[in-house]
Protein backbone atom coordinates (compact mmCIF):
# COMPACT_ATOMS: atom_id res chain seq x y z
CA UNK A 1 0.00 0.00 0.00
CA UNK A 2 0.94 3.63 -0.45
CA UNK A 3 3.54 4.79 2.06
CA UNK A 4 4.92 1.44 3.22
CA UNK A 5 8.34 2.33 1.77
CA UNK A 6 10.51 5.39 2.41
CA UNK A 7 10.23 8.42 0.13
CA UNK A 8 7.37 8.21 -2.24
CA UNK A 9 5.92 11.55 -3.28
CA UNK A 10 6.10 14.49 -0.89
CA UNK A 11 8.76 15.92 1.40
CA UNK A 12 11.12 16.44 -1.52
CA UNK A 13 10.02 13.32 -3.38
CA UNK A 14 12.79 11.57 -5.24
CA UNK A 15 13.99 14.46 -7.40
CA UNK A 16 17.74 14.04 -7.74
CA UNK A 17 17.66 10.53 -6.28
CA UNK A 18 19.79 9.14 -3.46
CA UNK A 19 19.32 11.25 -0.36
CA UNK A 20 15.63 11.93 -1.01
CA UNK A 21 15.00 8.15 -1.10
CA UNK A 22 15.62 8.06 2.65
CA UNK A 23 13.91 11.34 3.55
CA UNK A 24 10.20 10.60 3.32
CA UNK A 25 7.50 12.84 4.76
CA UNK A 26 5.45 11.63 7.75
CA UNK A 27 3.54 8.43 6.98
CA UNK A 28 0.03 9.96 7.47
CA UNK A 29 0.54 12.41 4.60
CA UNK A 30 1.24 9.57 2.21
CA UNK A 31 -1.47 7.17 3.39
CA UNK A 32 -4.29 9.52 4.30
CA UNK A 33 -5.42 9.94 0.68
CA UNK A 34 -6.20 6.25 0.24
CA UNK A 35 -7.65 5.92 3.74
CA UNK A 36 -9.78 9.06 3.41
CA UNK A 37 -11.36 7.87 0.16
CA UNK A 38 -11.65 4.19 1.10
CA UNK A 39 -15.39 4.31 1.80
CA UNK A 40 -16.38 7.27 -0.36
CA UNK A 41 -18.18 7.33 -3.70
CA UNK A 42 -19.23 9.75 -6.42
CA UNK A 43 -20.82 12.72 -4.70
CA UNK A 44 -24.39 13.63 -5.71
CA UNK A 45 -26.05 12.92 -9.07
CA UNK A 46 -26.84 9.49 -10.40
CA UNK A 47 -24.18 7.28 -8.81
CA UNK A 48 -25.31 4.16 -10.68
CA UNK A 49 -25.00 5.95 -14.04
CA UNK A 50 -21.59 7.40 -13.08
CA UNK A 51 -20.26 4.00 -12.06
CA UNK A 52 -21.58 2.47 -15.27
CA UNK A 53 -19.95 5.12 -17.48
CA UNK A 54 -16.89 6.01 -15.37
CA UNK A 55 -16.14 2.66 -13.68
CA UNK A 56 -16.37 1.99 -9.97
CA UNK A 57 -15.37 4.89 -7.73
CA UNK A 58 -12.76 2.73 -6.00
CA UNK A 59 -10.73 2.51 -9.23
CA UNK A 60 -11.78 5.74 -10.92
CA UNK A 61 -9.62 8.69 -11.93
CA UNK A 62 -11.86 10.82 -9.73
CA UNK A 63 -10.62 8.96 -6.66
CA UNK A 64 -7.04 9.09 -7.92
CA UNK A 65 -7.19 12.89 -8.14
CA UNK A 66 -8.62 13.06 -4.63
CA UNK A 67 -5.88 10.78 -3.32
CA UNK A 68 -3.15 12.89 -4.91
CA UNK A 69 -4.50 16.15 -3.48
CA UNK A 70 -2.74 15.75 -0.14
CA UNK A 71 0.42 13.94 -1.21
CA UNK A 72 2.58 17.06 -1.67
CA UNK A 73 2.77 19.97 0.73
CA UNK A 74 1.50 23.17 -0.93
CA UNK A 75 4.98 24.74 -0.95
CA UNK A 76 6.85 21.57 -2.01
CA UNK A 77 7.72 22.47 -5.59
CA UNK A 78 9.96 19.42 -6.15
CA UNK A 79 7.18 17.03 -5.15
CA UNK A 80 4.62 18.72 -7.42
CA UNK A 81 7.14 18.72 -10.28
CA UNK A 82 7.78 15.00 -9.86
CA UNK A 83 4.07 14.25 -9.70
CA UNK A 84 3.45 16.15 -12.91
CA UNK A 85 6.41 14.55 -14.68
CA UNK A 86 5.33 11.06 -13.61
CA UNK A 87 1.66 11.37 -14.52
CA UNK A 88 1.68 8.41 -16.92
CA UNK A 89 3.42 6.13 -14.40
CA UNK A 90 1.01 7.16 -11.65
CA UNK A 91 -2.00 6.36 -13.83
CA UNK A 92 -0.52 2.95 -14.71
CA UNK A 93 0.02 2.27 -11.01
CA UNK A 94 -3.59 3.18 -10.29
CA UNK A 95 -4.98 0.92 -13.02
CA UNK A 96 -2.97 -2.04 -11.64
CA UNK A 97 -4.91 -2.02 -8.36
CA UNK A 98 -2.33 -0.16 -6.24
CA UNK A 99 0.84 -2.31 -6.07
CA UNK A 100 3.60 -0.98 -3.79
CA UNK A 101 3.87 2.63 -4.94
CA UNK A 102 7.48 3.19 -3.85
CA UNK A 103 8.77 0.18 -5.78
CA UNK A 104 6.52 0.93 -8.78
CA UNK A 105 7.55 4.56 -9.25
CA UNK A 106 10.86 5.19 -7.50
CA UNK A 107 12.56 1.84 -8.04
CA UNK A 108 11.12 0.22 -11.19
CA UNK A 109 9.96 3.15 -13.34
CA UNK A 110 12.18 6.13 -12.49
CA UNK A 111 15.17 4.07 -11.23
CA UNK A 112 16.02 6.71 -8.63
CA UNK A 113 15.91 4.55 -5.50
CA UNK A 114 16.50 0.95 -4.43
CA UNK A 115 14.56 -1.25 -2.05
CA UNK A 116 15.80 -1.21 1.56
CA UNK A 117 18.83 -3.42 2.03
CA UNK A 118 20.15 -2.77 -1.49
CA UNK A 119 22.27 -0.03 -3.05
CA UNK A 120 23.99 1.22 -6.18
CA UNK A 121 23.08 1.49 -9.88
CA UNK A 122 21.89 -2.13 -10.03
CA UNK A 123 20.41 -2.31 -6.49
CA UNK A 124 22.90 -4.91 -5.25
CA UNK A 125 22.47 -6.42 -1.74
CA UNK A 126 24.16 -4.50 1.08
CA UNK A 127 26.97 -6.11 3.08
CA UNK A 128 25.42 -8.69 5.37
CA UNK A 129 22.44 -9.25 3.06
CA UNK A 130 19.30 -7.23 2.30
CA UNK A 131 17.22 -8.71 5.13
CA UNK A 132 19.49 -7.46 7.93
CA UNK A 133 22.27 -5.28 6.49
CA UNK A 134 25.30 -4.86 8.70
CA UNK A 135 23.79 -7.33 11.20
CA UNK A 136 21.44 -4.57 12.34
CA UNK A 137 24.37 -2.85 14.08
CA UNK A 138 25.17 -0.21 11.50
CA UNK A 139 24.08 1.26 8.20
CA UNK A 140 24.82 0.23 4.65
CA UNK A 141 26.50 3.01 2.68
CA UNK A 142 23.95 3.94 0.01
CA UNK A 143 21.13 1.82 1.45
CA UNK A 144 17.96 2.40 -0.57
CA UNK A 145 19.68 4.63 -3.15
CA UNK A 146 21.41 4.25 -6.50
CA UNK A 147 24.71 5.35 -4.94
CA UNK A 148 27.14 4.25 -2.24
CA UNK A 149 29.59 1.40 -1.74
CA UNK A 150 27.31 -1.06 0.05
CA UNK A 151 29.91 -1.35 2.83
CA UNK A 152 28.92 -1.18 6.48
CA UNK A 153 29.33 1.92 8.62
CA UNK A 154 29.06 0.42 12.10
CA UNK A 155 27.28 2.01 15.05
CA UNK A 156 29.46 2.97 18.06
CA UNK A 157 30.67 -0.15 19.85
CA UNK A 158 30.52 -2.47 16.82
CA UNK A 159 33.09 -3.46 14.22
CA UNK A 160 34.08 -5.93 11.53
CA UNK A 161 33.04 -5.95 7.86
CA UNK A 162 29.43 -6.83 8.79
CA UNK A 163 29.30 -5.06 12.22
CA UNK A 164 29.01 -8.54 13.77
CA UNK A 165 31.83 -7.98 16.29
CA UNK A 166 32.37 -5.67 19.24
CA UNK A 167 34.65 -2.72 18.60
CA UNK A 168 37.58 -1.48 20.69
CA UNK A 169 36.52 -0.54 24.19
CA UNK A 170 33.43 -2.81 24.10
CA UNK A 171 32.66 -6.42 25.08
CA UNK A 172 29.93 -8.94 24.25
CA UNK A 173 27.13 -8.45 26.76
CA UNK A 174 24.92 -10.98 24.94
CA UNK A 175 24.76 -12.82 21.62
CA UNK A 176 22.43 -15.21 19.86
CA UNK A 177 22.05 -16.36 16.24
CA UNK A 178 20.59 -13.08 15.06
CA UNK A 179 21.58 -10.37 17.56
CA UNK A 180 24.70 -9.09 19.26
CA UNK A 181 24.70 -6.59 22.12
CA UNK A 182 27.99 -4.83 22.89
CA UNK A 183 28.52 -2.88 26.12
CA UNK A 184 31.25 -0.42 27.05
CA UNK A 185 34.39 -1.53 28.90
CA UNK A 186 35.85 0.26 31.90
CA UNK A 187 37.16 3.59 30.57
CA UNK A 188 40.86 2.57 30.60
CA UNK A 189 40.38 -0.77 28.78
CA UNK A 190 41.00 -1.12 25.06
CA UNK A 191 39.67 -4.70 25.12
CA UNK A 192 37.92 -6.45 27.99
CA UNK A 193 35.74 -9.36 29.10
CA UNK A 194 33.31 -7.32 31.21
CA UNK A 195 32.55 -3.89 32.65
CA UNK A 196 34.79 -4.13 35.74
CA UNK A 197 38.18 -2.40 35.98
CA UNK A 198 39.66 -5.86 36.67
CA UNK A 199 38.47 -7.36 33.36
CA UNK A 200 40.88 -5.59 30.98
CA UNK A 201 42.71 -7.56 28.29
CA UNK A 202 44.41 -4.55 26.70
CA UNK A 203 44.73 -0.92 27.76
CA UNK A 204 44.13 2.30 25.92
CA UNK A 205 47.04 4.56 25.14
CA UNK A 206 48.35 6.23 28.32
CA UNK A 207 47.67 3.19 30.51
CA UNK A 208 49.64 0.02 31.24
CA UNK A 209 48.18 -3.44 32.00
CA UNK A 210 48.92 -4.93 35.43
CA UNK A 211 47.03 -8.03 36.62
CA UNK A 212 44.05 -7.31 34.33
CA UNK A 213 43.85 -3.70 35.52
CA UNK A 214 44.96 -0.66 33.58
CA UNK A 215 47.21 1.65 35.57
CA UNK A 216 47.68 5.27 34.51
CA UNK A 217 51.13 6.10 33.17
CA UNK A 218 52.66 9.22 34.75
CA UNK A 219 54.16 10.75 31.63
CA UNK A 220 55.55 13.66 33.64
CA UNK A 221 57.43 11.42 36.10
CA UNK A 222 58.70 9.03 33.43
CA UNK A 223 59.93 11.84 31.12
CA UNK A 224 57.59 10.69 28.35
CA UNK A 225 56.01 14.12 28.14
CA UNK A 226 57.12 16.64 25.53
CA UNK A 227 56.43 20.21 26.67
CA UNK A 228 57.90 23.37 25.18
CA UNK A 229 60.40 25.63 26.92
CA UNK A 230 58.80 27.65 29.72
CA UNK A 231 56.05 25.07 30.21
CA UNK A 232 55.55 22.45 32.92
CA UNK A 233 53.89 19.03 32.76
CA UNK A 234 50.69 18.02 34.60
CA UNK A 235 49.72 14.35 34.60
CA UNK A 236 46.09 13.45 33.76
CA UNK A 237 44.31 10.09 33.52
CA UNK A 238 45.66 8.41 30.41
CA UNK A 239 47.56 11.49 29.26
CA UNK A 240 49.19 14.74 30.37
CA UNK A 241 48.92 18.52 29.86
CA UNK A 242 51.52 21.19 29.20
CA UNK A 243 50.85 24.47 31.00
CA UNK A 244 52.66 27.80 30.80
CA UNK A 245 55.06 28.86 33.53
CA UNK A 246 54.50 32.07 35.46
CA UNK A 247 55.69 35.23 33.70
CA UNK A 248 58.15 35.55 36.59
CA UNK A 249 60.00 32.41 35.47
CA UNK A 250 62.56 31.28 32.94
CA UNK A 251 61.75 27.58 33.11
CA UNK A 252 59.75 26.11 35.99
CA UNK A 253 58.82 22.91 37.81
CA UNK A 254 55.19 23.84 38.41
CA UNK A 255 52.65 26.63 38.67
CA UNK A 256 53.32 30.01 40.27
CA UNK A 257 56.37 32.22 40.90
CA UNK A 258 57.64 29.90 43.68
CA UNK A 259 58.37 27.06 41.20
CA UNK A 260 60.77 28.95 38.91
CA UNK A 261 64.11 27.51 37.85
CA UNK A 262 65.37 31.05 37.16
CA UNK A 263 63.81 34.46 37.60
CA UNK A 264 62.84 36.38 34.50
CA UNK A 265 64.13 39.85 33.71
CA UNK A 266 62.33 42.37 35.93
CA UNK A 267 62.03 39.92 38.85
CA UNK A 268 64.26 39.07 41.81
CA UNK A 269 64.47 35.98 43.98
CA UNK A 270 63.27 36.16 47.54
CA UNK A 271 63.86 32.72 48.95
CA UNK A 272 61.98 30.32 46.65
CA UNK A 273 59.88 33.03 45.06
CA UNK A 274 60.52 35.34 42.11
CA UNK A 275 59.09 38.78 42.95
CA UNK A 276 58.52 41.77 40.73
CA UNK A 277 61.23 44.46 40.80
CA UNK A 278 59.79 47.94 41.48
CA UNK A 279 62.00 49.85 39.07
CA UNK A 280 60.38 53.13 40.06
CA UNK A 281 61.34 52.81 43.74
CA UNK A 282 64.63 50.94 43.49
CA UNK A 283 66.45 53.04 40.90
CA UNK A 284 69.03 55.47 42.30
CA UNK A 285 68.39 57.89 39.43
CA UNK A 286 64.95 58.73 37.96
CA UNK A 287 64.10 56.29 35.20
CA UNK A 288 61.65 58.70 33.55
CA UNK A 289 63.53 61.87 32.63
CA UNK A 290 61.07 63.75 30.42
CA UNK A 291 59.39 66.95 31.64
CA UNK A 292 56.25 66.17 33.66
CA UNK A 293 56.86 62.40 33.35
CA UNK A 294 56.43 60.00 36.26
CA UNK A 295 57.32 56.31 36.61
CA UNK A 296 54.58 53.68 36.89
CA UNK A 297 55.56 50.15 37.94
CA UNK A 298 54.20 47.15 35.95
CA UNK A 299 54.59 43.41 36.36
CA UNK A 300 58.16 42.68 35.34
CA UNK A 301 58.81 46.18 34.02
CA UNK A 302 57.71 49.84 34.23
CA UNK A 303 56.42 52.63 32.02
CA UNK A 304 56.71 56.39 31.87
CA UNK A 305 53.41 58.28 31.96
CA UNK A 306 52.46 61.91 32.14
CA UNK A 307 51.96 63.45 35.56
CA UNK A 308 48.44 64.19 36.74
CA UNK A 309 46.87 67.06 34.82
CA UNK A 310 49.05 66.45 31.79
CA UNK A 311 48.63 64.59 28.51
CA UNK A 312 51.09 63.39 25.91
CA UNK A 313 51.13 65.33 22.67
CA UNK A 314 53.78 64.86 19.97
CA UNK A 315 55.85 62.77 22.38
CA UNK A 316 55.86 65.37 25.18
CA UNK A 317 53.80 65.78 28.34
CA UNK A 318 51.93 69.10 28.27
CA UNK A 319 49.30 70.62 30.49
CA UNK A 320 45.86 69.23 29.71
CA UNK A 321 44.24 72.31 28.16
CA UNK A 322 42.50 72.81 24.83
CA UNK A 323 45.05 73.70 22.11
CA UNK A 324 45.48 77.48 21.58
CA UNK A 325 44.46 78.57 25.10
CA UNK A 326 46.90 80.66 27.14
Amino acid sequence: TWGTRPAVLGGGGVIGGSHACAAAPPLPRRTQGLERTEHEGFGGGNTAWEEEKLAKYQHSETRLLEVLEGVCAPSDFACHQLLERSEEHVEQWWRQQHPDFFQWLCVDRLALCCLPGTYGPDCQPCAGGPQQPCSGNGRCDGDGTRRGTGLCVCSPGYGGPFCAECGDGYYEASRNKSHLVCAECYRACGRCTGPEDSSCLRCKRGWVLHEHRCIDIDECGTEMAHCRANQFCVNTEGSYECRDCSTACIGCMGAGPARCKKCNKGYWRDGAKCLDVDECASAEEPVCTGAQEVCENTEGSYRCVCARGHVRRDGHCVEDKPPGTA
